[in-house]
């Protein structure tokens, strides 16, 4: 098999899969700290999917009033419906505030209040003295945060010498006998070559999988490659069943439209006109926490309250601000509402509906970003060589539903922290292990074998099968019988992809071969979600099934882990929620009932 393809070797203290806001913090972090770093990355950076951030990045400050870091760490449990690991949000809340001093120091051009402070906004589910009032905590660039933080961090990235393989589609993981991460091997899509990157560490920064849903906020690149070359090299992704749907994405179109719109004062409307949130959250309203503001929506949909000829969605209403202020704080939102809904919003409002937008699952790691897996009875077992930060990542912050303006913060801290731990655990320049003659024969077998893929499905036939499965089987309510329907569907559109057709047999620019490992990589995600779901026999955060409505603390207080092999075969285990903390500054927060 080596001898059908050419590899090139490259050897590096550390290489990054992805260059997004993660990877590229990751990238700039690991260059800085003098470790000689690869960042790969199947689109430019500055084009990753960070840049279409919106709303902002979280930190307590308390540039807009009081603000503690303590009241960010309860909100972020409350948030995840104790699903998250206390000891990660801990670090994660403490750590944002000079992760945020860092990012302007390193030129990021947030929004400045009158006395040339950091401006920020309200965000759903911020509040102050444990729940009592509301915080604005969410830091802003206009309606561009992801956008400044993203061109910010690649400049950073340039500037201390990192260098970047841009175009370059990462095949898998190159894993050695004991199970440890070697490094990665890559298609430069240029020119149709192979690069083996060999590596002290790999990070995967890939981002999430949203592309597994017809309806979704995610560009067309996000389809969970990380986790697509984890499940191949036999490790488990956890809690895939939490999917979170944006309350607000542009009905039809489904482009976002930034929570941090209601942050300025926007507001959910029904048919009638009447702001309904005040029946769900009558002390958040319409700044709940995302998965509640989805399912009231969805419930007002269901119950004939719904906008439009189909009453199929909902107002999102700006007409009562002030377009000065409009112009100012939201410029990119009336842009979007414009363009993708044809509406101007000083004078009419958004048609919106809940669409997928964020998976809180995916590859489990401690707050170092070390990727951990159960083995020897171990759930926190440290994979030598492999860490993951991002949405690719679980660590688990955001546990069964993430907060808003909290994914820009888990990007750039955990990012930050891979850097930090690699400084401290690998040696610039240190001899790399020796890697068998055969150690990237499976990867290369299985592009061998889809580029010359002759079966009598295309692609796109069988991604379309898939996107239509999850939107109508793994929605925002769920219950026992459309999930084992779901679980019986997406396994047969598994299975289908052995009759894929890939026409185009070349390796220079195979957009067709490209699209075709993106779909292998989606498919192992989607039937570990739809699994994982069907599974979980109670209601968490963004997971609501209608059969069994409550939190079960007794018996689902726990991540699930999920490994799906080759042939879409699937195993389930657990792993403990982390109920501790890392200071004697917080305490743990028990499990409650959440409401705002």
């Amino acid at each position: 098999m080596t001898s059908a393809y050419k590899i090139h070797e490259h050897k590096y203290d550390m290489v990054v899969v992805g260059a997004g806001g993660a990877g590229l913090r990751a990238t700039f972090g690991l260059a800085q700290k003098g470790l000689k770093t690869a960042c790969i990355s199947k689109v430019f950076p500055t084009r990753s999917h960070t840049v279409a951030a919106q709303g902002g990045i979280s930190a307590a400050l308390g540039n807009m009033g009081e603000d503690d870091w303590r009241f960010h760490f309860y909100d972020t449990i409350k948030g995840s419906d104790w699903l998250g690991d206390q000891d990660a949000i801990e670090y994660m809340c403490r750590e944002a505030i000079p992760a945020i001093i860092e990012l302007e120091h390193q030129g990021v051009p947030f929004s400045r209040t009158e006395d040339g402070k950091i401006y920020q906004r309200p965000f759903g589910g911020m509040t102050t003295h444990y729940g009592k009032g509301t915080a604005q905590r969410t830091c802003a660039a206009a309606d561009r945060t992801g956008h400044a933080i993203l061109h910010t961090l690649y400049q950073q990235s340039l500037a201390h010498s990192a260098e970047f393989f841009i175009e370059y589609f990462a095949l898998d993981l190159i894993m050695d006998e004991e199970g440890a991460c070697r490094g990665v091997l890559a298609l430069d899509m240029s020119t149709g070559e192979l690069h083996l990157f060999r590596a002290q560490g790999t990070v995967l920064a890939t981002g999430g999988y949203g592309r597994a849903y017809f309806s979704a906020t995610s560009a067309h690149t996000c389809t969970g490659d990380g986790g697509g070359m984890a499940l191949r090299a036999g490790l488990p992704l956890q809690d895939m069943e939490f999917v979170q749907f944006h309350p607000t994405g542009i009905y039809g179109a489904g482009c976002l439209i930034t929570e941090g719109v209601r942050g300025e004062g926007g507001i959910l409307r029904n048919s009638a006109g009447e702001r309904f949130m005040e029946r769900y959250a009558p002390n958040a309203k319409d700044l709940a926490s995302r998965d509640v503001v989805s399912r009231s929506m969805t419930i007002e949909i269901r119950e004939g309250r719904g906008v439009g000829p189909k009453k199929d969605h909902i107002h999102l209403d700006l007409t009562h601000l002030n377009p000065a202020d409009i112009h100012e704080k939201l410029p990119g939102i009336a842009e979007t509402a414009k363009i993708f809904a044809g509406v101007d919003v000083t004078k009419q409002p958004i048609p919106v509906l809940p669409t997928v937008h964020y998976n809180m699952g995916g590859l489990q790691t401690n707050y170092h970003g070390e990727v951990v897996t159960l083995k020897n009875g171990n759930p926190d077992t440290v994979v030598e060589g492999l860490y993951a930060i991002g949405e690719a990542a679980c660590v688990s912050v955001h546990g069964a539903n993430r907060l808003g303006s909290n994914s820009l913060l888990d990007l750039v801290v955990f990012g930050r922290a891979v850097a930090n731990r690699c400084a401290e655990t690998i040696k610039p320049g240190a001899p790399h292990k020796s890697l068998g003659a055969s150690a990237c024969d499976k990867s290369l077998a299985n592009l061998d074998k889809l580029r010359n893929a002759s079966g009598g499905t295309p692609t796109a036939v069988i991604r379309d099968n898939m996107q239509q499965v999850m939107q109508s089987n793994a929605a925002v309510f769920r219950t026992g019988e459309t999930l084992l329907e779901g679980v019986q569907k997406i396994s047969e559109v598994h299975a289908s992809f052995a009759d894929v057709r890939v026409s185009d047999r070349s390796m220079v620019w195979n957009s067709d071969l490209i699209e075709t490992l993106e779909l292998q990589n989606l498919l192992g995600q989607a039937v570990a979600t739809m699994v994982s779901a069907e599974n979980r026999k109670e209601s968490r955060g963004a997971h609501a099934r209608e059969d069994f409505s409550d939190r079960d603390d007794d018996n689902w207080h726990k991540h699930t882990l999920c490994w799906v092999d080759d042939a879409g075969q699937t195993r389930l285990d657990y792993r403990p929620v982390h109920m501790y903390t890392l200071s004697k500054d917080v305490d743990v927060v028990p499990p409650k009932a959440r409401t705002y």
